[in-house]
């Protein structure tokens, strides 16, 4: 049987979120409307940008809620899975590119010691 380190989502959940904290969670609800609308980028498309983003950000619940709603906005599995290998190639991207810091601290270490 598989556990899971995430509690799953349930009505009880959402309701206690409700209960502790109203205003917050509808600025929330409100903020999260205006920023998936149809605008300059479809909302098939800002899903797709969602999906990419959770995967980076390994949110599990957003990326099962914004994979559910960006096939519901009409994106297809492959176009899914092209943005989930966008986000794996940003995330390792950024890590090459820090390695700048390191070379630039090996350098500075080199340079302390010779000098």
């Amino acid at each position: 049987m598989e556990t899971s380190f995430y509690p799953q989502a349930t009505r009880e959940l959402a309701h206690k979120r409700r209960e502790l904290a109203p205003e917050p969670l509808k600025a929330f609800q409100a903020f999260s409307a205006a920023v998936f609308a149809d605008g300059a980028l479809p909302t098939v498309t800002k899903q797709l940008i969602a999906v990419a983003v959770a995967h980076v950000t390994q949110c599990p619940y957003c990326i099962k809620g914004h994979t559910a709603a960006a096939l519901q906005h009409g994106a297809s599995e492959p176009q899914i899975m092209e943005a989930i290998w966008v986000a794996a190639e940003m995330r390792a991207g950024g890590a090459y590119a820090h390695s700048a810091l390191a070379l630039d601290a090996m350098q500075h270490a080199h340079d302390t010691r010779a000098g």
